[in-house]
């Protein structure tokens, strides 16, 4: 497929993970597209991937949860590649821990990069979408959906992020942007290996939902967004998908 030939594509969180995944899908179906990551070096190998298959890409610093590189970002991405039609908010961290541990500092950075920094990102990029006439695909999670232990400010960053694609999908159904997104349930990526507390409850962890297809790889995800993101998709905004085996049905 070629549904993105001749199209520019920003990808936050495109260093590594469901990140990186959506980058690959994106350029093998024509996009030009800007990887970025607060990791230059994971990006530069997602666009050495990329270049070697051929497709066009380009690697530029991000650190989604600071207004300033947020805008000297998308201001980079104009001048190399050209105006963006797809912008994939994919950037997002997590830490499990009980929540009367939980730090205010980590609170701070998971709500700043995983909500704070999908906001900046698509307010940033709303006036070129709207002259390309473009769409917004939000990786939200699971955790946006349903309630998770030991996982309070990853939860409430995804329900976040869950609600403002709904409420910005309302605002600019008019305007010529989609924005829809996908709430992925377990997928192997590094952020799946993250640790629960040494000293996490049994009874509590069975809350956890388990599925019997198991994990999704990134390229699952990936094909996900690109659909959203595709003509396709032309009558779809204010979704949010999940791919979760059935967990949250």
């Amino acid at each position: 497929m070629n549904r993105f030939s001749g199209r520019v594509a920003i990808v936050t969180g495109g260093g590594s993970g469901i990140g990186r995944a959506v980058c690959v899908r994106l350029a093998e179906e024509g996009a030009r597209v800007a990887v970025l990551d607060v990791s230059l070096a994971g990006a530069d190998e997602t666009v050495a991937h990329i270049r070697r298959a051929q497709a066009v890409a380009a690697a530029q610093y991000c650190d989604v949860s600071d207004p300033a590189s947020v805008a000297a970002a998308v201001s980079w991405t104009v001048r190399e590649l050209g105006a963006p039609s797809v912008l994939c908010n994919a950037a997002g961290i997590q830490r499990y821990e009980h929540s009367e541990k939980l730090r205010y500092e980590d609170w701070s950075r998971i709500i700043a990069v995983n909500l704070t920094g999908t906001f900046l990102m698509t307010q940033e990029t709303l006036p070129l979408l709207r002259e390309t006439r473009g769409c917004v695909v939000n990786i939200a999670s699971l955790a946006g959906i349903m309630g998770l232990p030991y996982d309070a400010a990853y939860c409430a960053s995804k329900g976040g992020v869950v609600m403002l694609t709904r409420a910005l999908a309302k605002e600019f159904a008019h305007r010529g942007v989609r924005i829809n997104a996908v709430a992925p349930g377990g997928v192997d990526t590094p952020m799946a290996h993250i640790p629960f507390p040494a000293d996490a409850s049994p009874e509590v962890l069975q809350f956890i939902p388990r599925t019997p297809v198991g994990f999704s790889q990134p390229a699952e995800i990936a094909a996900v967004v690109a659909f959203l993101a595709s003509d396709e998709a032309s009558k779809i905004t204010g979704a949010v998908v999940p791919i979760d085996g059935g967990a949250t049905a």
